[in-house]
């Protein structure tokens, strides 16, 4: 095989790993909005979607990453595209991550669906909308390379923990002023904790398509209200 054909075969390999890529994002994207849904409908058969649909993001996730290491072993990419693979391998466990939390939202609304509401649900599924978009403009800004998509998504991050202390500070007075609604309010809690978990995933999605497209790692969200 010549040199040209070699390239020419490297870059549909990495064309497919991408398209993989983009795909496994595009699963967890569902994941989170069925989740959201559920919550919202009350609808435990929905969650329990969501929780089938982990087993598609962790195929690609191992499927990638032996892609990835095939690559890396037998192609020898050049520097860009080097970063490019070893930021997908980073970038799809962030992703992965983020699809364990929609799933882990998806167990509280199993739970919830068995008590009574204490409240209209509101500022959770605006977080999540939030987090949504954040979703789709990082994977935008995979595939373009568009830098000032990810500042955008790194703006929304602010708002994500904005609606993420308002919902503490609201369930915690809750639970004071009812203490027998204090294991739906924990649930809702973790609801919102997750939300905000998955888009500190994805603002570090963010900071790898950075490192792809100018060879410089560097931390580009503020630090969350939570501390892990």
């Amino acid at each position: 095989m010549t040199t040209s054909e070699i390239r020419k075969s490297f870059a549909t390999d990495l064309a497919i790993l991408l398209g993989d890529l983009s795909t496994m994002a595009d699963v967890v994207g569902r994941m989170l909005s069925q989740s959201i849904q559920a919550l919202i409908k009350g609808d435990p058969s929905l969650a329990r979607e969501v929780e089938r649909m982990d087993d598609i993001v962790d195929r690609y996730n191992l499927d990638i990453e032996s892609k990835s290491l095939h690559l890396l072993a037998l192609q020898q990419p050049m520097a860009r595209d080097l970063r490019t693979i070893a930021g997908a391998l980073k970038i799809i466990t962030d992703i992965e991550r983020a699809g364990d939390y929609a799933v882990d939202i998806s167990k509280a609304v199993e739970r919830l669906a068995a008590q009574p509401p204490i409240k209209p649900i509101v500022d959770i599924p605006k977080m999540g909308a939030i987090v949504q978009e954040m979703l789709s403009e990082t994977l935008t800004a995979f595939m373009t390379r568009d830098l000032n998509l990810v500042q955008q998504m790194i703006d929304h991050d602010e708002e994500v923990d904005q609606l993420y202390r308002k919902i503490l500070s609201d369930l915690t007075a809750f639970i004071r002023q009812d203490t027998s609604i204090t294991e739906s309010a924990i649930d809702l809690i973790m609801v919102a904790r997750y939300l905000e978990r998955m888009a500190d995933h994805i603002t570090n999605i963010g900071e790898r398509i950075h490192y792809m497209e100018t060879g410089m790692l560097r931390e580009l969200h503020k630090s969350s209200p939570s501390t892990s």
